[in-house]
């Protein structure tokens, strides 16, 4: 990973200190080569003060690289892989749905037939035919029937009210485009031609349905306009988190807790997001998967919640993005396990991002070869995410051996980098002093900054820690923001990265909500968020997202660690 920037984060400053105070620290390493899609971690609690840094050079902004299709056969592959990555979506608003408009209701999500005969979907220009589960209606038209852009391709909305209209036989470009009636419907589904004559975009799969798979398809086409996603009420727009109540996590899901509600009842304040008010649902996950499971179903299923937003359950990491896909619940908040999910949203780079930004740093800045740095974690919650940033140090040239779990004992490299809580670093640390071993040791501020205080001198400027942001990222009105949130639920300033973490995910929600409008969808809200850009919190450099990339960020500031203290330095 090249090194673009010098700039080094800490951890949550004091603001009982003005910003002129705060000591300031040498000229530090910023990394911020672009990265794929971040993959979150969970955030501790109890981060010591953070001086101020100087940027060796202007801030480098990396904005998602617009992608389009071209070719028409692009086009249609490009609706294949649309329909392979989403929607049985079983969650919506349930309508008092016939018979028939249920068995319409399937075939327009699933592509099942009434009859559980197979149907078949022909695509293209070729007739190339595919299973019509392969492609359903809602692969390209989406569960709300509202199109959306895809590839070069901007399927059309299905409301039926807006069909059946027409355009009163206006014609564009030479082409007439009266109403739809249930036969021109039928046409236009199964053989790609419009109530005119025209023929419909060969991207558009022609289904092969029976009489009775037309009639239900088209009385559940006039219904879908009247129905809503789950937690979209009148007057209502109901969140949900799963923050825990006991254990070591406890303190920090009742910092999150606070910081979402507090921010909650602002926005409900100033009359909430097009006339609704915002409501939180809080579960607690439990202490193990089976019971952060439950808790998971049960804010979906019976809470009915809309979307997630930074859920503290890291037992549940590895199953979010599949218990999420079924229901296409847009989550906003740190995953470390994400995979790559549609429907996750990371703020700031997550321990992937900020590992590989240490290991930039330790090949540019401190001469270690390929074969010199090793992954080390504890925990076996750690393992799965210690072996995907081996695998990554892995494509950038690093010939780093299989993650290594650590118990007590010294472990080889010249440098280590450390998955794991603060007491199981200075563990670590303490197991290479008493064998003589003085290696660099890499880590993220969110995991182990807690323990650098308690390091002794020998491991002065060994130690070398990720941050996602500085306070030089922080305006006046941030910084009036964050104490005024701190004042209001009497929160530990020394636990601003994780109240920053917080208020970055509430801020990205509440401006995608904004822009999806008053008739807003799941689906809508994920297009929305892909659309923020150049997002200003006031606490971190702008935030972004876009097509395939859910990273709000890439990079990580790089500190150096200088004990007693402790300093940070360059």
């Amino acid at each position: 990973m090249s090194i673009m920037r010098s700039t080094s984060p800490m951890p949550a400053p004091n603001l009982a200190r003005t910003p002129a105070r705060i000591p300031v620290g040498a000229a530090l390493c910023r990394d911020r080569a672009r990265s794929g899609r971040r993959i979150g971690e969970c955030v501790s609690p109890g981060t010591p003060r953070m001086p101020v840094l100087r940027p060796l050079r202007a801030r480098s902004r990396h904005k998602a690289a617009p992608t389009g299709i071209r070719v028409r056969i692009e086009a249609v592959l490009r609706y294949l892989a649309l329909a392979l990555g989403i929607f049985m979506c079983s969650g919506t608003l349930a309508l008092d749905l016939t018979e028939h408009e249920q068995a319409g209701k399937n075939l327009y999500r699933e592509g099942i037939s009434s009859s559980d005969a197979q149907l078949q979907a022909r695509v293209g220009a070729s007739d190339m035919t595919v299973p019509a589960s392969v492609l359903p209606c809602a692969s390209c038209h989406g569960t709300d029937g509202r199109g959306r852009a895809e590839g070069g391709v901007r399927p059309p909305s299905l409301d039926w009210q807006r069909l059946a209209q027409g355009q009163g036989e206006r014609e564009v470009n030479g082409r007439r485009y009266p109403a739809y009636t249930d036969s021109s419907l039928a046409r236009a589904i199964q053989h790609g031609v419009d109530p005119a004559g025209n023929r419909l975009d060969p991207a558009m799969p022609r289904f092969e349905l029976t009489l009775a798979d037309q009639r239900n398809l088209t009385a559940y086409l006039k219904r879908l306009a009247q129905e809503r996603d789950p937690g979209v009420e009148e007057g209502v727009l109901r969140l949900g988190t799963l923050l825990p109540a006991s254990g070591p996590l406890a303190e920090a899901g009742q910092v999150v807790r606070a910081v979402l509600e507090d921010g909650l009842t602002q926005l409900n304040q100033q009359g909430g997001i097009h006339g609704r008010r915002l409501e939180l649902v809080v579960l607690d996950p439990g202490v193990d998967p089976a019971s952060a499971e439950r808790a998971l179903q049960q804010l979906l299923e019976q809470q009915r919640v809309f979307a997630l937003i930074t859920p503290l359950a890291p037992m549940l990491d590895q199953r979010l993005a599949t218990m999420l896909a079924p229901h296409n619940v847009p989550l906003i908040g740190s995953t470390p396990h994400s995979g790559g999910s549609p429907q996750i949203f990371d703020p700031l780079p997550g321990l992937p991002a900020q590992l590989l930004s240490l290991a930039g740093h330790a090949r540019a800045a401190l001469g270690l070869k390929a074969g010199d740095l090793r992954v080390v974690y504890a925990g076996n919650e750690q393992a799965a995410l210690a072996e995907q940033v081996r695998e990554r140090l892995l494509q950038q040239g690093w010939a780093t051996p299989a993650a290594q779990a650590f118990a007590g004992q010294a472990v080889d490299g010249q440098g280590i980098v450390f998955l794991g809580r603060a007491q199981a670093f200075a563990e670590l640390a303490s197991a290479l002093q008493a064998a003589g071993r003085q290696p660099y040791l890499f880590g993220a501020s969110s995991q182990v900054t807690g323990a650098v205080a308690r390091l002794p001198e020998f491991w002065s400027q060994r130690v070398y820690l990720a941050y996602p942001y500085v306070p030089e990222d922080w305006t006046e009105q941030g910084l009036a923001t964050l104490a005024g949130l701190q004042q209001r639920q009497g929160l530990d300033p020394r636990q601003a990265s994780l109240q920053v973490n917080t208020l970055c995910a509430l801020r990205l929600l509440s401006e995608a909500l904004k822009q999806t409008g008053r008739d807003t969808s799941r689906e809508q809200l994920i297009a929305a968020l892909e659309g923020l850009h150049d997002v200003s919190t006031g606490l971190t450099p702008a935030l972004g997202f876009g097509p395939g990339r859910r990273q709000g960020m890439a990079g990580a500031h790089v500190v150096a660690v200088a004990l007693p203290g402790p300093r940070f330095t360059a």
